[in-house]
């Protein structure tokens, strides 16, 4: 099995929170301590991100599967059966034990890390409960009826990649604060979290990238949401913004938001009120 990193935080009903493109959990664990008050949240590294081992080939259906393997079926709230099966979780100890039985979980999934939740409730609908999307689109490129990034320009994102990693990373990470109250001292903040880990290997980071680029949902593919209790997203200005408007159609409630790329850097203290969880 691969190894896959968590960080856990706080008792109650479960979350698992899932980063975007390049990150790790670093990226909003002072955001996961503030839903821990009323959730048991759970940060996971992508595998090749942060601390947890790389994949080959890096593609969606892998890292979905990766994910609900190391992820327990149960959370410990749910109801079921006396026995219980354990997980381990690599960096943060033992997990407490989870029930065996009937239910799924929240996901929580931010960009890249959107496009993954949404493959885990397509192909592993028993797992989810409920699916909140931070900055996700039903497609990252542009189609006839999607208007999208210019699959040019991501290609050019690409390029630059290969040439200077290191500067296309910082230049990545300023776009997450763009637009924000005080966006020197957030990047400097979001600098920090995201460097106390090596970034991911070449390999990894175009992997990403050719999922942003083919990854698309449908209005037939969405038809695997109806079973979810509270399916919502959080559009944001300048990366997602759009895909509020389009998913509305697509029959799911969602929340709109008028804020950057990464509003719990911001706003750690506050981002979990803008969107439901479980009710």
């Amino acid at each position: 099995m691969t190894k896959i990193h968590l960080e856990t935080f706080g008792v109650g009903k479960p979350i698992v929170l899932v980063h975007g493109w390049a990150m790790h959990t670093g990226i909003w664990r002072e955001f996961a301590k503030q839903l821990a008050q009323n959730y048991r949240v759970t940060c996971i590294d992508l595998p090749g991100h942060g601390r947890s081992e790389k994949i080959d080939p890096f593609t969606l259906e892998r890292i979905s599967d990766e994910l609900v393997n190391i992820i327990p079926p149960n959370p410990p709230f749910s109801k079921g059966g006396n026995e219980h099966a354990s997980c381990q979780i690599e960096g943060n100890g033992q997990a407490p034990p989870f029930e065996k039985g009937a239910g799924g979980i929240c996901w929580l999934g931010w960009s890249l890390g959107a496009t993954v939740v949404l493959d885990i409730a397509d192909r592993y609908p028993e797992r989810v409960s409920s699916l909140v999307l931070l900055a996700g689109n039903p497609s990252y490129t542009q189609t006839e009826q999607w208007p999208g990034m210019d699959t040019g320009l991501l290609d050019d994102f690409a390029g630059h990649l290969n040439k200077n990693c290191q500067a296309t990373l910082l230049r990545f990470l300023s776009l997450q604060v763009n637009g924000l109250p005080d966006r020197k001292i957030l990047l400097k903040a979001l600098k920090e979290s995201v460097f106390e880990c090596d970034a991911p290997d070449g390999n990894t980071l175009q992997g990403g990238l050719k999922i942003l680029k083919e990854a698309g949902f449908s209005r037939a593919d969405y038809s695997c949401l109806g079973h979810l209790r509270r399916p919502g997203c959080l559009g944001s200005r300048g990366c997602g913004s759009k895909n509020a408007t389009v998913i509305a159609k697509l029959g799911i409630k969602c929340n709109r938001q008028g804020r950057a790329c990464a509003v719990f850097i911001a706003q750690p203290g506050d981002a979990g009120d803008y969107f439901p969880i479980y009710g």
